[in-house]
């Protein structure tokens, strides 16, 4: 089986896509938290944060240009959106792919963190 979404690059997982360029892929949550809410991924599969080095740094610049054109494209990017990495187990990361959470379309996302 493998990364689920690794699999949702290659087609063999479907994905309702946003947006796609050579490098990365977003596309909607299926437990969408906001009325707006679309993840993110590298096409290089990368687990998290901490396996970033001098030679795949550039995988951050790609996600978040990325991020930057699917707020366009969802219309989020005047009035302003949260992203959301949850990076570890304590960070809340489910899935070993590190992806970009992109949220919101509601006039007041609530607090950064629910106590």
């Amino acid at each position: 089986m493998g990364c689920l979404f690794c699999n949702i690059i290659n087609g063999s997982t479907p994905s309702t896509k946003v947006y796609e360029n050579d490098r990365v892929y977003a596309f909607a949550d299926i437990n969408p938290q906001a009325p707006v809410h679309v993840l993110v991924i590298h096409k290089q599969h990368i687990e998290r944060i901490e396996d970033l080095d001098q030679g795949n740094s550039a995988i951050m610049g790609d996600l978040f240009l990325a991020v930057k054109e699917v707020a366009r494209i969802k219309g989020i990017d005047r009035k302003g959106y949260r992203v959301i990495i949850n990076n570890g187990t304590a960070g809340g990361q489910v899935i070993w792919h590190l992806h970009v959470h992109v949220m919101g379309g509601k006039e007041d996302m609530g607090p950064m963190v629910v106590r």
